[in-house]
């Protein structure tokens, strides 16, 4: 079999990809300080965070050390959550989990509890979505770093443009079937462990150093209306202002380059020099959280 992907492949004309197994561990033990990560997912009724509910959650625990080496998987947690309420059918359709398959059911906190107590981070793809979600369910997500496999590792820089975990699992050479919390978990640790494409250095590795940073929120208030498609065009995004947050486009940007920006801000922008403007620091404590 080996042989015959090896001399399709050669050909340039095909490439072969491979149906993912979960394995039980990526390295072999050995005297390196271990800490304890968690990869995370949830399904939910819907995107909005203040009226849909968790339908769906799992966490995958795992051992790594300070190099992004990752060792044994730990046992997980799979549970299903009664939303009280119908579960819409797109919501549904995407899923595969039906109202009949959540009645009565509920999400164990005691384990979730017990599992968050041994960690030291939680990774989610696509965290911004997955953390406000669980700070609804439970507290103590709201006391634990985050990470996102997304926006902490530089997927545009290494050559990979899209960012979908199917299609990140493609490019990595395997395939599964996704929209079950448990399986993108694992699938998620399976991209951790690997090599980035360009700088070879493995992807927890980078995800972790730009998890440890400390990032400045950068509010462009009284930007002019004209500006607007600039701002967009630069990361930055809208906040209407509900919930007594402030209505602006704003910026998560790295710390060290915080006088650069206000720079182009005053250059671009303002048209005028610019010396102070509302921000925000935060650290993976914060990051990802509907509370910044």
């Amino acid at each position: 079999m080996n042989d015959c992907i090896q001399q399709l492949e050669a050909t340039g004309d095909y490439r072969v990809i491979k149906r993912f197994t979960p394995v039980a561990a990526y390295c072999e033990p050995n005297e390196a300080p271990k800490r304890i990560g968690i990869f995370l997912d949830t399904e939910t009724t819907g995107l909005d965070v203040e009226t849909d509910k968790v339908i769906e959650l799992a966490m995958v625990p795992f051992e790594f050390d300070a190099s992004g080496r990752i060792y044994r998987l730990l046992p997980e947690y799979n549970g299903l959550n009664d939303p009280g309420m119908p579960i819409p059918e797109i919501a549904q359709q995407i899923t595969g989990i039906t109202d009949e398959m959540v009645k009565g059911q509920a999400i164990d906190f005691a384990v979730v509890k017990q599992l968050l107590s041994q960690a030291a981070i939680v990774i989610a793809h696509n965290a911004r979505f997955d953390r406000p979600f669980c700070e609804n369910l439970l507290d103590e997500f709201k006391a634990i770093s985050w990470a996102c496999s997304i926006a902490d590792v530089n997927w545009q820089e290494e050559g990979i443009e899209g960012v979908k975990l199917e299609f990140l699992a493609y490019k990595y050479g395997f395939f599964f079937e996704g929209h079950r919390a448990t399986i993108d978990c694992q699938a998620g640790i399976e991209i951790l462990s690997r090599p980035l494409p360009v700088s070879a250095e493995p992807v927890l590795k980078r995800l972790l150093e730009t998890a440890r940073r400390t990032e400045i929120r950068l509010w462009a208030e009284g930007a002019p209306f004209d500006k607007k498609d600039q701002l967009k065009k630069r990361g930055y995004r809208w906040s209407p202002g509900e919930n007594g947050k402030r209505k602006a486009w704003y910026r998560d940007l790295p710390e060290d380059e915080l006088d650069a920006e206000m720079l182009y801000l005053g250059a671009q922008i303002y048209s005028r020099e610019i010396t102070e403007l509302p921000m925000d620091r935060f650290t993976a404590m914060l990051r990802y959280s509907s509370r910044l």
